[in-house]
């Protein structure tokens, strides 16, 4: 819940839309309280498709009270409240929240404010405190809102929840009521209507009726995805796709285990920063015969900041990054060596928690679609810019037309704290990657405080075609763990140098990949990525049509199609219904004319009809389709 309230600064860079759902929730809060005087508010932020407000109330909301909280609301609207701004002193505030005039329509004796009693307490010391008036509701609040309470437009409420104050289970459990709001009619009733489509486009849902994957929780857990056959071919084709591109690219591949030693994530810094996002370590009892175990303890005692068990703690990794920190240590480098590009499509473990799973989505066991690129200053922004590149033509194999990249910059205030205490190298990096952006003229938005620890990165992100968005890439400068494992090449100079480092996952994750191309072609993935590519339908079981069949099926099995046969006496109508319903991409039906011309009908999977066309002419149109990957 904390991130998503915005600072003072991000407060005054808000969207006019954002302004009107921030606005909205406190014409919510009024409406509330009217109903319900004795209710409690916490906080009431705008987010990325709506707002909440956080409160305490005897009554239990439920969505039957949406109809009657909405037509109160509407009272507000009408009303054409301004939205007032006071600034106060602290005491007042105090004074104010303590009567329980903050967050309610007027003084509530023996029911104060105790949320907004806490919340004073944490804004820092000189920081103006501010209300926000509408009508009888005044809250604290730094703003800002529309100029008045008409200016609002459309809104719905749409559910409700269950919230920690602070997020913290050791405080109270609140009721969060979720609402949005557009500046139009219009807008809102179009929004309802994606939420329909993405409803029906739901990679949960079918993934479940294509046979992808399954998630099972009693003998596996939750969060771990088991990938069917049908499932591994999209896995197996984005792998096949990755390697082909980085290997044009001058990458070259390498494995890692999926576990490492406590010392490779302390060095590495990730236990310190990470630490909650890895699973908990196992520890081995022993290791080794009795010498092995000497000079564990050896290395145990060399280093009093290293835990005494160090040795035998062993965790599941979260992130390739430190092992190929070690494939680069592994060998004498030199400036000709550089830029080296080490890739590979590993496997990680990450421990999130059990409410923030979500099918794909958010999972515990994850394939990356990672690589690292050491380089020297000189060569950084050819490759950085490399990197961005190479996402744009994936944009267009996906046909993913709208995108936007999040360029992450770190807090100096936080540094030590959330970044690795280095600012020199933090304003010299992020200079590097603001100037490669503006260079290339690709269209960036600039976010505070929201780097890796390690470094400034490119968060890559993309809205499917019905308007979800979708975090799906990253490119990063890591400029801490080089220098924390000591990796080093020798320059022109003979002078040993620390190299830059660039971390890049151009396809992410290959379930949230998958999660996302799922929903964006609504399971109807153009013809090379489809794990149904063709079906030969024959008009019934007359083997006379069998036998023109079965050699078109021979000659695309031997090209690696993925196809199968439909020989059966059972009515043509039903099998091209099979073949629809099981989303096979191209369906090619064999008839008595087909066979006298040399031909097949084709027919595409929510194309319909393509007419007949010569056999041989249709089998190099799919391998081309396929080598092409053309829809």
């Amino acid at each position: 819940m904390e991130k998503d309230r915005k600072t003072l600064d991000e407060r005054q860079k808000m969207s006019e839309l954002e302004r009107i759902r921030h606005s909205c929730a406190h014409v919510m809060a009024t409406a509330i309280l009217r109903l319900w005087p004795d209710a409690q508010f916490a906080y009431g932020p705008p987010v990325e498709n709506g707002f909440y407000y956080d409160l305490e109330c005897s009554h239990r909301i439920s969505p039957d009270d949406f109809e009657k909280i909405e037509a109160e609301m509407k009272k507000e609207i009408k009303a054409n409240h301004p939205f007032e701004r006071i600034e106060v002193t602290r005491e007042q505030a105090i004074k104010d929240a303590e009567s329980g005039r903050l967050g309610g329509l007027s003084e509530r004796p023996g029911n104060p404010s105790r949320f907004k009693l806490d919340l004073i307490q944490q804004i820092p010391e000189g920081e103006p405190i501010t209300y926000y008036r509408n009508g009888d509701f005044v809250d604290l609040c730094a703003g800002p809102h529309v100029m008045r309470t008409g200016n609002i437009g459309a809104f719905k409420l749409t559910s409700v929840a269950s919230a920690y104050y602070k997020g913290d289970e050791k405080n109270p459990q609140l009721q969060r009521i979720y609402g949005t709001a557009f500046k139009t009619k219009a807008e809102l009733e179009q929004y309802f209507k994606m939420l329909e489509e993405a409803k029906k486009r739901d990679h949960r849902k079918i993934g479940a009726e294509m046979g992808l994957y399954v998630i099972d929780t009693e003998y596996v857990g939750p969060g771990m995805p088991l990938w069917l056959p049908k499932g591994t071919v999209l896995v197996e084709e984005l792998e096949k796709l990755a390697k082909e591109t980085e290997f044009q690219a001058g990458y070259v591949r390498v494995r890692t285990p999926h576990l490492a030693r406590e010392k490779m994530y302390r060095t590495s810094g990730h236990l310190p920063y990470y630490e909650d996002s890895m699973f908990p370590p196992m520890e081995l009892r022993a290791e080794g015969d009795s010498s092995n175990r000497e000079e564990d303890a050896q290395e145990r005692n060399a280093s009093t900041s290293q835990p005494s068990n160090d040795s035998t703690k062993y965790y599941l990794k979260a992130m390739n990054c430190p092992h190929h920190h070690r494939i680069f240590a592994a060998e004498p480098r030199s400036y000709r060596d550089l830029p080296l590009r080490l890739a590979e499509y590993g496997c990680c473990y990450r421990y999130e928690q059990s409410g923030e799973l979500f099918g794909l989505m958010r999972v515990r066991s994850l394939n990356m679609n990672d690589a690292h690129i050491y380089c020297t200053e000189d060569q950084f922004a050819d490759e950085f810019n490399a990197v961005n590149e190479m996402y744009l033509k994936y944009f267009k194999i996906f046909g993913i037309e709208k995108y936007v990249m999040r360029f992450s910059t770190h807090d100096p205030a936080r540094l030590g704290e959330k970044f690795v205490n280095e600012p020199e190298l933090w304003k010299k990096t992020e200079d590097m990657v603001r100037q490669v952006l503006k260079d290339s003229g690709i269209n960036y938005v600039e976010v505070p405080n929201e780097a890796a620890f390690y470094g400034p990165k490119i968060d890559v992100q993309v809205w499917s075609v019905i308007g979800r968005e979708f975090t799906l890439a990253t490119n990063q400068v890591d400029f801490a763990q080089p220098a924390r494992f000591g990796l080093t090449y020798r320059d022109k100079d003979n002078v040993d140098k620390t190299p830059l480092c660039i971390h890049r996952a151009p396809l992410g994750t290959h379930e949230r990949f998958i999660g996302f191309l799922i929903e964006h072609y609504a399971g109807n993935f153009p013809l090379w990525l489809a794990p149904d590519q063709v079906r030969v339908i024959t008009l019934n079981d007359d083997p006379k049509l069998i036998e023109y069949a079965r050699p078109i099926v021979n000659e695309l099995r031997a090209n690696m199609v993925r196809v199968d046969a439909d020989f059966t006496a059972t009515p043509v109508k039903a099998k091209i219904a099979d073949a629809e319903q099981a989303r096979v991409h191209t369906m090619l039906v064999v008839g008595p004319r087909d066979m006298e011309a040399g031909a097949v009908s084709v027919r595409l999977h929510h194309g319909g009809p393509q007419g007949a066309k010569p056999k041989g002419e249709v089998i190099a149109d799919i391998l081309t389709k396929i080598r092409e990957r053309r829809a």
